[in-house]
């Protein structure tokens, strides 16, 4: 089965549980949001798939082989991260040649065009680059290995509006061109909702859940009127985080949406994904208080 399979993982850090026995996968074929707060334990996941530290428990398998170790899988993922995995001093073309060498998957001749969108200069060394074109650097070698899973962990970190548009355009019509699963780990949620389908949270070491986007925007929507009529229409209902104003309020559920009562001053609207991150994290950070 063409999968990353993440069964029973934990990590801890001392006295810190980065992640707490978490099972779920991700399927090949999708654009996945991988979402959670800082600390949340996202990017110690991402650093297990990509066998650059080691849980204490579980294991992770992709497309059936054990992940730990095992230069099988080294054609079939790719993680794009903050950290600086390449020489520094040396030029940008030469790092494109020695990516090209180390994989079969890399396309030499699409990283060169790809620099040349971003304008990313390929005869300066790494260490010359702005923080921001080191980033572009990472995601042009990114966008041209052809391998299944490619992860994309806070991929727009220090780059312009221009830039990131101009990344989200070339990633989509990359996932259109050849079909493979793609992961990004983001805080810029807004920006990639329209191109992620699924969306696992992870919160405190947790899995709080996956869905589709499309059911999570059809299930989600908030509520507003006075406190005591927004309370009796919640009655029973999945409630995942409120705001209040006065003698005002605003509830925000998961579940389906039972028709307003006659002479209701009652609104509701929909919520966005963004809102609806920030409520279900708030809402487990309290669970846990």
């Amino acid at each position: 089965m063409n999968t990353i399979e993440i069964r029973n993982i934990t990590k801890k850090y001392k006295d810190v549980t980065a992640l707490d026995n978490v099972s779920f996968s991700f399927e090949y074929g999708k654009i996945y949001g991988f979402l959670g707060r800082n600390g949340a334990g996202k990017s110690t996941l991402i650093n297990i798939i990509a066998n650059r530290i080691f849980a204490d428990e579980g294991e992770i398998r992709i497309d059936g082989l054990t992940a730990r170790e095992n230069m099988q899988i080294h054609e079939k993922i790719f993680c794009m991260s903050e950290a600086d995995l390449y020489s520094t001093g040396l030029k940008i073309r030469d790092q494109f040649k020695w990516i090209d060498r180390f994989y079969e998957a890399f396309d030499l001749e699409k990283a060169f065009e790809t620099a040349e969108k971003f304008e990313l200069n390929v005869n300066k060394k790494y260490k010359q680059l702005s923080k921001g074109y080191q980033s572009i650097f990472k995601l042009t070698v990114a966008l041209a290995l052809k391998v299944p899973y490619v992860i994309f962990d806070e991929p727009v970190l220090g780059l312009d509006a221009n830039h990131r548009e101009l990344f989200y355009h070339l990633l989509l019509k990359e996932y259109e061109e050849s079909e493979r699963t793609i992961i990004i780990a983001t805080h810029l949620i807004e920006e990639v909702s329209h191109l992620i389908e699924e969306v696992v949270l992870i919160d405190k070491g947790k899995i709080l859940l996956q869905d589709s986007v499309e059911n999570l925007m059809e299930s989600g929507y908030s509520v507003s009127g006075t406190m005591q009529e927004v309370d009796a229409y919640c009655k029973g209902k999945n409630v995942i985080g409120c705001d209040e104003l006065g003698g005002l309020k605003i509830a925000y559920v998961l579940g389906e949406k039972s028709p307003l009562p006659q002479e209701s001053h009652l609104q509701i609207s929909a919520i966005n994904l963004q809102k609806l991150f920030v409520k279900l994290t708030e809402k487990g950070g309290k669970e846990d208080e």
